[in-house]
């Protein structure tokens, strides 16, 4: 069996690289390791976790309808948590869902938005403890 040691980075896929990367760095605070255009790709990090925004050649179909389930989820301070929701809104970006999970995997406050592709980000306060009784 493999054993792995961690997630490297995981890959998000964008129909407009330019667009995808200012929501995510000016919008979402990621950092821009690196662009690069011609492979259809921009690098970015977020704390010590690394993201691909990669364009996609086929379209991409997602809209309101689409489960929640399928998601990216970021780590959010706790003591920045309402502060970040009240940014997105003055940016435009809607929080289309949120709740407050008391038992579970991931537990604490998490609220939900789409990025310009309508991939659904979460963010969290999840603090690295779970509650599974």
């Amino acid at each position: 069996m493999i054993e792995p040691k961690g997630v490297v980075h995981f890959s998000i896929a964008v129909s407009d690289l330019e667009a995808s990367r200012k929501f995510y760095t000016e919008i979402l605070g990621l950092t821009l390791i690196q662009s690069a255009p011609a492979s259809g790709m921009v690098f970015l990090r977020a704390g010590k976790d690394h993201v691909i925004l990669a364009r996609s050649d086929a379209p991409l179909k997602r809209d309101a309808k689409d489960s929640r389930r399928a998601h990216h989820a970021f780590k959010v301070d706790s003591e920045k948590y309402e502060e970040a929701k009240v940014f997105l809104a003055a940016k435009g970006v809607e929080v289309f869902e949120e709740e407050d999970r008391k038992k579970g995997v991931f537990v604490g406050r998490q609220f939900y938005i789409r990025d310009p592709d309508g991939a659904v980000i979460e963010f969290s306060e999840w603090d690295g403890t779970s509650r599974l009784d």
